[in-house]
């Protein structure tokens, strides 16, 4: 068994280390001036302050933080109500909300944003607005992996027999869903939704094609860094990690917190 725990912990450390080099180096570059030999020569963080003290990198960073929040909260209830209807009143029908959540791994960004562009562009309504195009996409992109969290959550906590010892005790469906069945797949939301950001943040072509120049998230500010100065761009890839990295943190503080609350009240 330990020989085994060994080249199993071995593994995960290569792998985690074959993941991180790419962090690694740009943090590296992002920190010397001048990287010309084998060893980087001139440590400085004037790329880093340079990039905190810019307005349009911080109004960067915020609208992406923001554009990743909307979308996410909105699948999560949308794909939560459906899996609801779905698995109390029409149970048959699960399998067509399966297939169609799982349409999106099919659809690229640039066939997406093509095909939002052409049916609401000449949209007179809300539909029209550039940005409720672009939070509708991240809806879609980000569908496939909301639906299979939660459904696979709720499969594992056994939700038809906690809803029926919820109703016994005089609950009615709704209440004992969001009361009983949501906390107990909270995990998988926040697994589900961690994904999302991941993908939300890492996006460049739908807010390029959708929204231009007009609503710059980090991605943009990245490519635009990019073609200008290399130090700076790799200081922005390393705070757009470090953020994602936070944000994570967070969250998974957060829920071991809200674990070890319900230990506790057992």
């Amino acid at each position: 068994m330990k020989k085994h725990s060994a080249g199993s912990t071995a593994i995960i450390l290569l792998i985690l280390i074959y993941l991180l080099i790419p962090l690694v180096v740009s943090a590296i570059y992002s920190l010397f001036s001048n990287w010309t030999g084998i060893v980087p020569r001139g440590f400085t963080i004037e790329k880093y302050v340079e990039i905190f003290s810019d307005p349009l990198f911080r109004a960067a960073l915020a609208r992406t933080i923001l554009i990743c929040i909307i979308p996410i909260v909105i699948t999560i209830v949308v794909v939560l109500l459906a899996l609801f209807v779905t698995a109390i009143y029409f149970p048959r029908l699960e399998k067509y909300v399966q297939i169609i959540c799982m349409i999106p791994y099919t659809i690229q960004g640039v066939i997406l944003s093509i095909s939002i562009l052409s049916l609401y562009v000449s949209n007179k309504t809300i539909l029209g607005n550039r940005l409720i195009m672009l939070i509708g996409a991240y809806c879609i992109i980000i569908l496939p992996y909301i639906y299979q969290g939660i459904r696979n959550g709720m499969r594992a906590v056994n939700m038809p027999v906690l809803l029926e010892a919820a109703e016994m005790l005089g609950a009615s469906k709704l209440y004992a869903f969001f009361r009983v069945i949501v906390p107990n797949i909270l995990s998988a939301i926040i697994v589900s939704s961690l994904l999302a950001v991941g993908i939300i943040f890492g996006d460049y072509v739908l807010v390029r094609n959708l929204d231009g120049s007009a609503f710059q998230n980090i991605q943009i500010y990245l490519y635009q860094a990019m073609k200008s100065d290399g130090m700076k761009a790799s200081a922005v890839f390393v705070v757009i990690m470090a953020v994602t990295f936070a944000i994570s943190a967070v969250v998974l503080y957060l829920q071991s917190r809200q674990n070890k609350s319900a230990k506790g009240a057992k």
